[in-house]
């Protein structure tokens, strides 16, 4: 029996998914989680087989909570299930050690399969994310300079390209306005940019943003 940890912070989306599994022979929802700080909760006091992991949640975001399972759980495969389209996030969570990316549009069919291979120590992604995994790897780090980021810096350049305000962004990161302020400076800094707009060209010309 495959025993899965769903993290999500939408408990529609995580009673959709032990919907799903709840069909699947030798698949089972053993625990959830809505934030991440739930989810190393978890892991300390129980075993389970794979994480399904979403990467936008309150608090610490799911790249912080990926990279810190792999600390304390090397050999915990994680998928990750995420809104977001692969050319967004896919590489970059990979890189941080993710079995597999998955968007939430994804068929059923494909996440009962994902969690197989991933659950069996393979990785899954697609044919389209594969091609897009061996050229950024490929590259270096330079070409990209919003690989300079941190996860957190990275994921607050998407939110003010996306038109979100810093207020916007501490509500929905569940920060201080100070603090999304300091990430806004040190990622500006970083790409060596002046202003939003110019942060917002960069990620609509880099595919960054819807």
């Amino acid at each position: 029996m495959i025993n899965i940890l769903i993290a999500d912070d939408h408990a529609i989306v995580r009673k959709g998914l032990k919907q799903i599994l709840a069909d699947t022979p030798d698949m089972t929802v053993a625990d959830e989680a809505s934030d991440g700080r739930e989810v190393l909760d978890k892991i300390r006091k129980r075993q389970f087989d794979i994480i399904v992991l979403d990467i936008t949640m309150p608090g610490m975001s799911g790249l912080d909570v990926l990279t810190l399972i792999k600390k304390e759980k090397p050999k915990l495969p994680v998928l990750v299930l995420s809104i977001h389209p692969e050319d967004q996030y896919a590489v970059r969570v990979l890189k941080a050690g993710a079995s597999g990316y998955l968007t939430k549009d994804s068929a059923p069919e494909e996440l009962v399969e994902a969690i197989l291979r991933v659950s069996r120590g393979r990785k899954y992604i697609s044919d389209s994310l594969a091609e897009s995994l061996a050229s950024e790897l490929n590259k270096d780090d330079g070409e990209h300079i919003h690989n300079r980021l941190s996860h957190r810096e990275f994921e607050v350049m998407c939110l003010i390209a996306s038109g979100k305000t810093v207020r916007e962004i501490a509500g929905r990161l569940y920060l201080s306005v100070k603090t999304v302020s300091t990430y806004r400076s040190r990622l500006l800094q970083k790409m060596g940019m002046k202003n939003n707009a110019e942060l917002t060209r960069y990620a609509l010309k880099n595919r960054l943003i819807d």
